[in-house]
Parts: C-alpha cells; structure tokens; sequence
C-alpha cells in the first residue's frame, strides 16, 4: 500500500453504534458528500500519485474505500461486466455508465474518476455527457477517441477518429463542464492503431484543448511509459495497470519516479470476486452446501456491519416517532 493511510474502524466513545474511520464518523449517509470534484482536484495538485483501484458497482467501491485508497475509479470494463454479464464493446449507453457511476459515487466519501467511453458522440453528445457524470457526483472522467462502438483499450481490431475531431471533443468538455474543478482526462487509443509517435502527437493536440490529464492507452513497453512520461514533463498522466493487457506491469514506486500521476487498477476487484465466487459456488456443487467455505467468508454480522446497518438502526431511533 506504500504510504496510503489505512482507514481503520475503531469503537466510538459515547455513541452508541456509531463507528469512526479513520478520525470521522461514518454515518450511512443516503446523499453523497459534496465537493468531489474539488476534492480531486486538490489531490492532483498535492503532487502525490492518486491510486484508485477499479470498481464495478457500490460495494466493491466501499472496499476500495476501506483500504485507504484516495480515489476510486469506475471501470468500463467492470461495470459492463457487472451490469449485462457482456464484455466491454460499447453495448452500454451514456445514460447507463453515468446512473452506474452516480451510485458508486453516492456511497463513498472519495472521490470517484469514471470512464466516459467515447463520449457517447459528437461534440453535443459530449457536452450532454459531462453533464450527467457531474450531476451523478463524479469527479472526473475520461474520454478516448476511438471509433463508436469502442472496445477496452487492450482488446484487438479498435479503429480511432481524427485528431482534430477528438480535439473538438475535449473542447466541448472542457467548456460543458459547471464546475471549473471537474477533471477532464484525454485518453487515445492511437498507439495500437497508428503507432507511439502518433499516440504521442495526439496527446499533445487533447492537452492544448484544455485536457486536465492525459491517459495514453496500451503502451506496450516499459521503455514506451518512460517515453510518454517523459514527453509530458510536468502533465498530469495516468497510468493504466491493466491487469493482464497489453501494458506489461511497472512498479508504483517506478511510476512515481516517471511522474504518472493517476494509476488504476481497473478489474482487480472485478477478477478477485469472479474467482472468489466460483469458488463457493464449486463448494455448493460438490457439497451441497457452502458450510466448509464460511470459514474464509466475512460472518453475515460483519457484513451488514460494514454496509452500514449500525449507522442505519441508530438513525431509524434517532428519528423514530
């Protein structure tokens, strides 16, 4: 974990079920905390490398939360996933991906970057989706400049726009957007298609359209991260660790040293459940039952605690009539 700061549950003096994290109380908030975006933008500013592992629905953004993460990002790829059974191709609408993101951001206090795909358009379309992410409580997202229907960034056979369009798009963005702190991140799709160097000089072409951060997808080399790091001294970047694709995995503590500013990991969660729910759905099928796999499972207790049913009994006696 480096030097992220664990949040811990620790029992509360004098308030009943009340539970403190880290220093604050947790209170089963129904509303989401304001301030999200400004939030973000202040962590980029900080200078220390944001790390937010991928989540795919409320709960698995509640564990990124609990392991002391800064940020969490909603993964494309997951919420697909998670929310047809289907891989990620840009089956999805713009209006699904943002209801998606609105309830990840809703149960947690950290800030939350989402993947916006393609901005689901033309420059309209654009404006029409930096608006619904913002109104959903994000605090940043991505657009790539893949052809509709995209596919993930590690995947083969993608086709990218022009240049100059995907420019456009990142300045209606930019000038959609009703908070000035709402983060605007670029991603091209331009190395699998069209070679580093025009990864690179597309990049440039998104930054001068006023792109907050840049996101050069699939690079496929560590000297190739070095390079783009290196052509963008003093940008913020981020960084896809993607599990198993085609970027082959770098340290943190390296890409803290290359100045990558923003680094996800987009389907760990996502894998982790997979495997660990094949695994107690072996158990039933050999068993019948899942009694010998409770034992590496949370008790039903512990869980209703950290989804927050304390929080939810003292607020029903709080305002009990």
């Amino acid at each position: 974990m480096g030097n992220l700061q664990r949040l811990k549950l620790v029992p509360s003096q004098g308030r009943g079920s009340e539970r403190l994290l880290a220093g604050l109380p947790v209170t089963g908030r129904l509303t989401r905390r304001p301030g999200g975006a400004a939030r973000l933008r202040a962590l980029l500013e900080s200078g220390q490398t944001i790390v937010a592992p991928g989540a795919f629905d409320p709960l698995a953004a509640r564990l990124v939360e609990e392991a002391g993460f800064p940020a969490v990002y909603m993964t494309g790829f997951g919420t697909s996933a998670a929310l047809i059974g289907r891989p990620d191709v840009g089956l999805l609408t713009m209006t699904e991906m943002a209801a998606s993101a609105g309830r990840i951001a809703d149960c947690v206090d950290i800030p939350v970057i989402a993947d916006a795909d393609t901005g689901y358009g033309n420059p309209l379309n654009v404006i029409r989706t930096v608006g619904a992410y913002e109104a959903a409580g994000v605090a940043g997202i991505h657009i790539e400049d893949q052809v509709a229907p995209k596919k993930c960034g590690h995947m083969e056979g993608k086709l990218v726009i022009g240049a100059q369009e995907m420019a456009a798009k990142v300045r209606a963005a930019v000038e959609a957007r009703a908070q000035p702190e709402f983060v605007i991140i670029a991603r091209t799709d331009a190395r699998a298609v069209e070679g580093l160097e025009q990864a690179l000089e597309r990049a440039r072409m998104y930054r001068a359209a006023g792109a907050d951060a840049l996101f050069i997808e699939a690079l496929v080399s560590e000297a190739e991260v070095q390079e783009a790091a290196r052509a963008f001294p003093g940008v913020p970047l981020l960084f896809n660790w993607a599990e198993g694709g085609k970027t082959p995995p770098v340290s943190l503590a390296r890409l803290t040293e290359l100045g990558y500013r923003i680094v996800i990991f987009p389907i760990s969660t996502l894998l982790a459940a997979t495997a660990a729910m094949r695994a107690v759905l072996g158990e039933i099928a050999r068993s019948g039952t899942p009694a010998a796999a409770l034992a590496g499972l949370p008790t039903f207790g512990e869980f209703v605690d950290f989804i927050g049913l304390p929080e939810v009994r003292e607020a029903e006696q709080r305002y009990a009539t």
